[in-house]
């Protein structure tokens, strides 16, 4: 949908909106679907830091794989409404990268969610892990990733 910059410490901002297929049966937003909404934030967050990185990546070529995520859930989120998912860089490796997220409702500002997920560099056709491209790896760095060894 959209994208802002306007929360300190969050360089990246992704505004989306709750679908009628995002709901489950209590008629909130399915906890499998926040994935989503952050999948879709990060992805935009990547694309604006290097422009012609794309998520759909050719077989023979490297690209980055969702790993790992980690999920606070503080308030459900509610048919229509719009989110806003903060994103920001944390940990980076020679091979994978954390990002933090945070999602808030655009109508009273309330936490939705908050957590962070783990990618790494694929090589799809050696079927390995491979170094994040150093493009990508600078423009994180730029946006405020720092180097980890512990992650």
């Amino acid at each position: 949908m959209g994208l802002t910059l306007e929360r300190e410490g969050w360089p990246f901002s992704y505004v989306d909106r709750v679908r009628f297929g995002d709901l489950d049966a209590m008629r909130h937003l399915n906890n499998v679907a926040f994935l989503g909404f952050f999948e879709s934030a990060r992805i935009a967050y990547i694309q604006s830091l290097v422009a012609s990185h794309s998520p759909v990546t050719p077989e023979d070529e490297v690209g980055l794989i969702f790993a790992e995520a980690h999920i606070n859930y503080r308030s459900p989120a509610l048919f229509d409404e719009e989110i806003r998912t903060f994103i920001r860089p944390r940990a980076l490796k020679r091979s994978s990268f954390r990002t933090e997220f945070l999602m808030t409702s655009e109508t009273d500002g309330r936490t939705l969610a908050e957590g962070w997920g783990a990618l790494v560099g694929y090589n799809y056709a050696a079927d390995k892990a491979t170094p994040i491209s150093e493009p990508i790896a600078a423009a994180l760095r730029a946006s405020g990733a720092e180097a980890d060894p512990e992650f």
